[in-house]
């Protein structure tokens, strides 16, 4: 294997590890963002009239279920489990959209979610067999 192949992989693989970091820390803040949205409606502020409207009860649970299935899917990437890299991939994907629509209560936020689902997608489909095989100790 030739040193630019090489390095390529080192970068895929850390970047899958780092992948696994954020999915992780990305569901925890997702659920606590989950449970604000369920316990109290008043916390979140609409700005302007959106087209995707929903209650913010619903976009509480809505936050709160994806959170721990991309958090326990974030540990199963560290862990090296096989079925977390497409899962994460999947869920990636799925949470990106969720932050589009959840753009007007929390703009700045959901840019910066989208910018981490899209390097998690380009990390998980870019790593072969490196940080997904080994796992996290």
């Amino acid at each position: 294997m030739d040193s630019a192949h090489r390095g390529r992989n080192v970068w895929a693989s850390g970047g899958a590890l780092f992948a696994g970091v954020l999915m992780l820390v990305n569901g925890v803040l997702g659920v606590l963002a989950g449970i604000t949205g369920i316990a109290e409606d008043d916390v979140y502020a609409r700005l302007g009239d959106y087209v995707y409207k929903f209650n913010l009860t619903t976009w509480g649970w809505i936050h709160l279920v994806l959170g721990v299935l991309i958090a326990v899917t974030g540990w199963g990437i560290l862990k090296g489990a096989e079925w977390a890299r497409g899962a994460g991939i999947g869920l990636a994907a799925v949470g990106m959209v969720a932050q589009f629509l959840w753009l007007p209560y929390t703009p700045l936020w959901a840019l910066i979610s989208l910018a981490l689902g899209a390097f998690v997608i380009w990390a998980l489909c870019t790593d072969r067999g490196g940080a997904a095989t080994k796992g996290v100790s």
